[in-house]
């Protein structure tokens, strides 16, 4: 009982350090990739090893937990459907899975915050007294979260496709990726997932829901604007009316 509030407030505590480490440093992986940070893993074996600890710990949580909520089961359907496919199927669509790589340093810092992200969030939905009522299907804050987290995955699985599509099989080159909303900022990707887990975070109706919706925002804010930055300094004819992720704002 003690250990739930203790993950909780660590994950708080967590998005405010990456948030400020990241506005001055980039993790180093993907174009950001560099020396100095020990052993590596090849990219696809990474997104696995570091992404299916947040699908299995929650699940654990909702076979083990005391509470039986038809409501907690949806929400848990969600959480699979979207680490099933960045476990699964994002890195299996990957087109240089095999040639690029990520440090071990940063997959072991990613199982440890998957792993305490779903057993807060599972601790919420499956142990944690209480549940929901019986009309929160109707209810305005299931509905809009419902709506979000839908747009937000479309928009982020849209936008993989999108960017994985510009790369040649056998390639390293990066190209600037047009259409959709990258007509309108460089990291709609990013901008889908934020969405997606602040729907997450109003449909549940949690403080869990709302730890990963803050540390999501925490991480990838920060990389959205580096990549922005990165886009304009790699092409010249970068347009120069793209945001960095919110159209027309940032």
């Amino acid at each position: 009982m003690n250990l739930y509030p203790i993950v909780l407030g660590a994950i708080f505590v967590a998005a405010a350090g990456a948030f400020a480490a990241l506005m001055f440093l980039n993790a180093p992986y993907g174009r950001y990739l560099r020396r100095g940070w020990g052993l590596a893993l090849t990219a696809g074996w990474a997104w696995f090893i570091m992404e299916f600890p947040a699908a299995l710990s929650i699940f654990l949580m909702a076979v083990f937990g005391s509470r039986s909520d038809p409501y907690a089961v949806l929400f848990l359907v969600m959480w699979e459907t979207h680490y099933l496919y960045r476990s699964l199927l994002y890195p299996a669509l990957m087109r240089d899975n095999r040639s690029r790589s990520m440090p071990v340093t940063l997959v072991l810092m990613a199982i440890l915050y998957n792993c305490a992200n779903g057993y807060v969030n599972g601790y919420h939905l499956f142990v944690s007294p209480g549940g929901y009522p019986a009309d929160w299907l109707t209810d305005p804050r299931f509905v809009v979260g419902m709506l979000l987290f839908v747009a937000g995955m479309a928009t982020h699985v849209h936008s993989d496709r999108t960017l994985r599509n510009l790369r040649r099989p056998g390639t390293h080159e990066y190209r600037i990726p047009r259409g959709g909303l990258f007509r309108y900022v460089s990291c709609p990707n990013y901008l889908g997932e934020m969405v997606q887990w602040s729907g997450f975070a109003i449909a549940t109706w949690s403080v869990a829901g709302l730890s990963f919706a803050v540390f999501t925002i925490a991480n990838l804010l920060p990389r959205a604007i580096a990549n922005h930055e990165w886009y304009h300094e790699t092409f010249s004819d970068y347009p120069d009316e793209r945001k960095a992720l919110i159209p027309f704002v940032l």
